[in-house]
């Protein structure tokens, strides 16, 4: 068990300073290193404790510390936890001081302008990923697409949204 903790802190701790767009960017390389390389987790572990992340108060990237915990126990959790919040907070740290100095740049406009469809393009392609492992059955789908149009055209409050999705789920999974 202790045996895993320089790769978590390693493997986490890399991922944490590709975290362009917050810790949803790093879903696709998380998945794939976690569940293909090292066989930590497996797609569907993944995507169920993806979803107890997105289910409770907090950042997202709180799934390392499950996977982490799953791996090595709370040693592993502080390990993964570390390797995680650590270099992406010195990272930040770091370039915000830089950022000061220099923010009337035009350099730094230019990077700021680039940042948001990179961000983007990370977070769609974290979805395509939890996509996959999803069933390819077509009420998750509708459910979703419905969402979606609700949010997008809507003030509606999400979570009404959301209990929604779950009694439509929950009313579908009992009929069926």
């Amino acid at each position: 068990m202790t045996d895993q903790l320089l790769p978590l802190l390693k493997v986490f701790g890399g991922l944490s300073l590709l975290a362009v767009g917050g810790g949803n960017a790093l879903i696709p390389d998380m998945q794939r290193v976690v569940v293909d390389h090292y066989h930590w987790v497996t797609a569907r572990e993944f995507l169920d404790l993806f979803t107890i992340t997105r289910a409770t108060p907090g950042p997202g990237s709180t799934i390392v510390l499950l996977i982490s915990q799953k791996v090595a126990g709370l040693p592993g959790a502080l390990a993964g936890g570390l390797g995680m919040f650590v270099p992406s907070s010195l990272l930040v740290y770091v370039a915000c001081r830089a950022w000061h100095h220099t923010q009337n740049s035009k350099v730094v406009k230019i990077i700021e302008r680039a940042l948001g469809p990179i961000a983007i393009g990370l977070i769609f392609a974290s979805a395509m990923v939890l996509i996959e492992t999803t069933e390819h059955a077509i009420l998750p789908w509708a459910i979703t697409a419905i969402a979606t149009l609700i949010l997008t055209f809507t003030e509606l409050n999400p979570l009404i949204i959301l209990a929604g999705g779950a009694a439509v789920s929950a009313v579908a999974g009992f009929l069926i």
